[in-house]
Formats: structure tokens, sequence, C-alpha cells
């Protein structure tokens, strides 16, 4: 019989229909409120999707789409309605759809769990497969969802951009934006002429980024948004993300006369990723949303910002937002000593710091120790006086200690490369794989995981450390196939899975521990990662003025109380640059560095006044959701800005945003509109907040809206609260 099953909130409305004979697909993702179009074309009454596509091994694809995308599969058209139940979700405001759908020749059974949240336009969405069937079958890929006929347009080509984010090792978060055309989506120039018995459903073109290493997030975010631009109708926005922790793809391609996507955790043909199900067994994909607004971009990465804050494990420190120094980044940069710290610990804490993380080289004699990590024991020749007198030091100024370690690798030259047992290590062919001088941990051993649990309950129990950075330097793209792993792609997922599920533990017994998540900068910055990790470090840039535009874009992969960008302050530098480094952090969290040390009075002051009004403004951060008012900054841009609107603890307007303006280059003068202020008949206050001793000219603009700033350095910044009268 029949129906239509309806996943529906105030905020989205998700239908989802069931033909006669069972066939199910996902017909529309809505914000509430709006209806469907009709197809443009006559041949395709309808652009939707199977509710679930996968693939088996012996199956490729049965469409006109090229078999190496994600849609169009064999078992897509044969799984059949089973069941569907509802049910309140775990998380906050979460509902839940739970579809069965069977397929009669391989016996395979798959659930959808599709997922919404109270006030916000996104579906989440994971699939589990199981084999109901009496021989063993092989899953090739598992898409986590597919969307069809997103394109409300009769030319969806001409009036959608596809944008993605670059990111790579010191350039994270450059995002690029591109015509479909550009990407080979296009008119096929069939379906209006074409007798109905000679219409194809789609071309072979796809368009897709996607990863395939332990670096999640080298080269590209897993994300992405779809923007109309042209023809009728309002503003429409389409957002999305993978939650994967290492390979992952998504992929946009024409269908039915309209334009789908898909998202998927790793598959055999791009990540080496096959499971072998025995009867009985069953796997589940990766988490993946996607979410649908008739608003514009930034209306769309607010909405991700709220729904990131729904998944990810809560934890104090994202409310209190306490300054962090590291004593790496342009300051000690791997060659801690105690005479070192001594002299830091004083000005850090003058500062108004509340953590002292000790950076890589604590545990070593010499520089020489890249090979040599594995058993974090601390140098006594670095610190001769005893490492725990030095951290009761720290601890005495009124600073909670924090250390630096990398738990998934072993140096090939450490004791615990032969103390471990070859399965405790990632391995090809029955060969441990060699990365860097590095062994890569395998987190599925209970070797492993114990030698672990023993470092950190020594430095937390007996040491007082409260704040771990997390660091992974090594990218290893082989995946292992040890430990029964069936692919060396799922011996990859396996272990992402078992090593969060490990830093899980870590924090069930410490609750209030910080783990910073740092993987040469941003390499792991996604939502699998920072759903269980406190908090992410956004990049290893080391020259200020090139970091500011990260600094600008960041809450773009992250949330503002998640993402910790490095304030450098140098006494060789400006005051000006000086300044803008400060700036750089102020709208996120402060990951402060730099010699402090040796800076003069006057210098120290740029400092320390910024971090006294990080201290004013930081309770505003976990409520705020970002906004780009000149765009995206681009990385060469002269002028760039970053806006934060603030809400209160229930989601309602305050009539408040802080905005931070980088000038660059160009001309001295800058027009940043602000949108929430454009109606405001009354009038805006604008508060100069940062750096006060340095020259600038602001004024609001009622006309159109819009904040002037007039500065005479080249290379600067300057903060500013906004709010209407």
């Amino acid at each position: 019989m029949a129906q239509t099953l309806t996943l529906q909130n105030d905020a989205i409305t998700v239908l989802i229909s069931v033909s006669d004979n069972g066939v199910t697909k996902l017909d529309s993702i809505l914000p509430s409120g709006h209806e469907p179009v009709p197809s443009r074309s006559p041949y395709f009454p309808s652009a939707s999707l199977p509710l679930v596509e996968l693939r088996l091994s012996g199956e490729a694809n049965a469409s006109d789409k090229s078999a190496k995308s994600m849609v169009g599969s064999y078992i897509g058209t044969r799984l059949r309605y089973k069941s569907h139940s509802e049910a309140k979700g775990k998380l906050p405001g979460e509902k839940t759809l739970v579809v069965v759908l069977h397929d009669e020749k391989t016996g395979v059974t798959a659930t959808k769990h599709l997922s919404i949240f109270d006030g916000l336009p996104f579906l989440r969405s994971s699939v589990t497969v199981k084999n109901e069937s009496s021989a063993p079958i092989v899953v090739n890929s598992i898409p986590s969802f597919t969307v069809g006929g997103m394109g409300r347009a009769r030319e969806w080509w001409n009036d959608y951009r596809v944008s993605y984010a670059n990111n790579t090792w010191f350039r994270e978060t450059n995002w690029q934006t591109r015509s479909l055309p550009d990407v080979g989506l296009d008119d096929l120039g069939l379906y209006s002429t074409m007798p109905s018995h000679m219409t194809h459903l789609a071309s072979l073109a796809s368009f897709s980024l996607s990863n395939r290493s332990s670096f999640s997030t080298q080269r590209y975010l897993p994300m992405g948004y779809l923007s109309r631009v042209s023809g009728t109708g309002p503003e429409e926005t389409w957002i999305w993300q993978v939650e994967s922790s290492a390979s992952w793809k998504w992929e946009l391609g024409d269908y039915n006369d309209n334009l789908y996507l898909a998202a998927s955790g790793p598959s055999a043909d791009d990540h080496d990723w096959r499971e072998k199900l025995a009867p009985g067994e069953e796997t589940t994909s990766l988490t993946a949303c996607v979410g649908h607004l008739f608003a514009d971009r930034d209306a769309a990465f607010a909405s991700l910002t709220q729904y990131r804050r729904r998944i990810r494990r809560p934890h104090v420190d994202h409310e209190r937002l306490p300054i962090i120094f590291n004593d790496y980044m342009n300051c000690l940069m791997g060659d801690p000593t105690e005479d070192k710290i001594h002299a830091l610990i004083g000005p850090v804490a003058a500062a108004g710091a509340e953590y002292f993380v000790i950076d890589a080289g604590w545990y070593a004699d010499d520089s020489n120790w890249w090979d040599d990590v594995g058993e974090w024991e601390p140098s006594q020749r670095r610190f001769p006086s005893g490492f725990k007198t030095l951290l009761d030091k720290i601890r005495t100024a009124g600073l909670c200690p924090g250390l630096w370690i990398e738990p998934e690798v072993i140096g090939i030259r450490n004791s615990m490369a032969k103390k471990l047992p070859n399965e405790a290590f990632f391995q090809r062919d029955g060969q441990r794989i060699t990365e860097r001088g590095r062994y890569q941990l395998d987190f599925r051993h209970p070797a492993v995981r114990q030698h672990l649990d023993e470092v950190f309950n020594k430095y937390v129990r007996d040491f007082g450390v409260g704040y771990f950075k997390f660091d992974y330097n090594i990218e290893v793209t082989q995946g292992t196939d040890a430990n029964g792993s069936f692919s060396a792609g799922a011996g990859q997922l396996g272990h992402n899975r078992a090593y969060l599920a490990w830093v899980s533990s870590l924090l069930d017994r410490y609750a209030d521990l910080v783990i910073e998540n740092c993987s040469s900068g941003a390499q792991r910055m996604d939502y699998a990662m920072l759903a269980v990790h406190t908090l992410q470090s956004t990049s290893d840039q080391q020259d200020p003025v090139m970091y500011s535009a990260m600094s600008a874009t960041v809450h773009t992969a992250v949330t503002p109380e998640q993402g910790a960008t490095w304030a450098y302050p140098q006494a060789s530098w400006s005051d000006e640059v000086n300044a803008l480094t400060v700036v750089n952090s102020l709208l996120g969290r402060v990951h402060l560095s730099g010699r402090l040390d040796i800076m003069s009075p006057s210098q120290l002051k740029i400092v320390y006044d910024g971090m006294k009004v990080y201290r004013e403004i930081r309770s505003d951060i976990p409520n705020s959701e970002p906004f780009f008012p000149i765009g995206l900054a681009g990385w060469h841009d002269h002028w760039l800005a970053l806006g934060m609107k603030v809400k209160d603890v229930d989601g309602n307007e305050t009539g408040r945003c802080y905005v931070a303006v980088w000038r660059r280059g160009g001309a001295r003068e800058c027009v940043v509109p602000v949108k929430m202020f454009k109606s405001n008949v009354k009038g805006v206050n604008i508060e100069f907040l940062y750096p006060k001793m340095m020259e600038v000219e602001s004024g609001w603009d009622q006309e159109i809206g819009a904040l002037k700033v007039k500065v005479p350095e080249t290379s600067c910044a300057r903060l500013f609260k906004l709010e209407s009268q």
C-alpha cells in the first residue's frame, strides 16, 4: 500500500514516498512551510532517488550513471519497504525516523537512520547493512545519504554555484566557488526534444571531492554548499558535511534532469574499503548531514554552527573559554627547558591565561626526538629539578598545566616499538607501515589502549595535568589489513572508531580534562573528531598576516568556542602586527604564545589589553553565530572581515554583534555591511574595543546599513562591538 513517511519539526520537513510495491524514495528535504516544485521535464515527473544506495561485490551500476558514481546501484532499485518507526533521539532536540528496507535477491536488510533537530533545517543520516542470507556478502560502499531533485529552477545548471574549501598545511579553510558548468554539470540538451522512448536518466558526469588517508581534511574540508545565484524565487542554500575522521567522499551530479548530492565514507573504488559480512553480521556507514534553507550562505553557516553544537559531547570548556598559553608557536618551538618555562610563567599569568601547555620536546634530551617518541617519559636533562616540580610551579602561579602528546604513533627507535606486539601497529601484507620514521598504532588492539591508559592515568592523577594537546603528524594512505581486517580501508575505519571511543573513555574518567585536537595544525578538522575532542587547533601558520585569512573563515569549519587560533606576539614585530595577531584569536579561542618574557612593557600592554577584552566578551561567544560581511576571505584579499552575531542562551536575538576587520593592503577604507542592522531606523552604537591605543576612524552608514572603517597602516586589525539603539 502506497504511503508517505514524514519527518518534520518547526524547521524542516522530510518526505519519503513508499509505492504500492514497496519502492522507497527520498522525495524532498524542505524548510517547513514550503512545497516541492514540479519537474520541468515531461519525461521525469520526479527526480527522487532511492532512499538507500549501496554496492555489493559483483554488482556495478544499473543506470546511465558512471559506475564511479554513488547513485544508480542495482540493489538500490531492488530494496523494498519493510517497516518504519519513530523515536526521540539521544541528542538534544533530536527526533529520529528509522526505515527498514529488504532485498529479496541478496537477503540484505538496509536500515536507514534519519534524524532532525528542533529549530534546525538539517537532516542527519546513516545506514546499517545486515546480511540476513545464508552466505557471506561483501559490501563495497554505503553512502550515508543521497538527495535528488535539488534544483528548484528550470535551468539549474545556470542558477546554482557550488562552493568547497581547500584545506592544507598553513592554508586552511580557503573557500572556492565555481559554476556547475565549470565542474562539468550542465544541460544535456536532450529532455525537451527527444521522444520518451529515447530519453536517458543522466549523463556520466559528476563532480566529487574525496579524501583517502588518516588526515581527514588534508586537501579539502569534508563539506560544501550549493547556492542559488540567479532565477526567480528566494535565496536558497544547501549545505552539508561528512562526519569522518579519515576517508570520505561527496559528489554532485545530474539525474532525472535535475541535480543530486551524495555523501559517503570509505568505498572500494576510492579508499580500498570493503566489508565482508557473514550471515547475521552488520556494518554501519559513517554519519553525514545535509541542510536546506531559503536563506543566504551566512544563515546556512549559522545553522550549521548550531547543528555542530547539538551533536558534540558537552564540556564545561565550551562555556568557560579559558585562555590557553602554549609554548610552541613562534616561541620555544619544541625546545622547552626548565629555565625557559620559568621565564614565561610570570608574564603568561599576568596576561590572564588559565592554561600553560608545554608543547613538543618535553620527553626528549635533545632535538633528535622525531623517531623516538612513544614512551612519554619526561626528560631529566631538560628538567633537572624534576618535571612534577615544574608543573607544580605552573599550578602555584594559578595556571593549569598541560602537555603535548602524539598518542597514535610510536617512533621506530623507541623501545615501545619492540615492547608492543606486531598486531598493535598498522600493517600491509604482514609488514609494519613506516611513515616518516614512525609506526601507526591500531587502537583496536587492547595492548595499545592499555599502554596509553597507563600514560594518561599517570599524568592526570600523579602530575595534575588538566589539558592535553593531541597531535598527529603522519599521513597513512594505505590503511591496515591487520587484526582481521577484510580490507585496508576497513582496518582504517575500525581504528578511527576505536580511537574516538578511547578518547571518549578518557573524558568519561576525567570529565574536566580538556583534549585539543591537533593534526599538523588542522589536518583532521572534522566533526567525527570534534564531536568528541574539546577544541581544535586551526593552523600551524607562523605569519600572523597570512593567518588572518583563516581567522576570518575558520568558523565555517568549527564552532567559534572550539576553534583555537594562535596569537603569538613578538618583540621584533611592530605594535600594529602584534595587535593584529591578537585580533586573529579574539572571536574564537585564544591560543596565546610568543616570547612574552622578552617583550617590552609597552608591547606586553598590547597583549594584556587584548586578553582583557577577550575575558570581557568571551561569555558571548558560545551563543554566537558567525557571519561574513564582505564575503569569505580569499587568501590574498586586502580587506577581511568576520562578524559574530550574539544570541542569548535561548537562541533569541540580542541586537548585539562583534566585527573584526583586517587590512592587508589596498585602500585605507573599507565598507562592512551588517545585515542584522540594515532596517534599524534608530541607529547603531559602535564601540571600538581593540586595540584602543591604535588609530582608527569608524562610523555607521544608516542608509546602506554598514560599518565604515578607515585605518592608516597596511597590516593591521581592529575589533568593534555594535549594538542597536
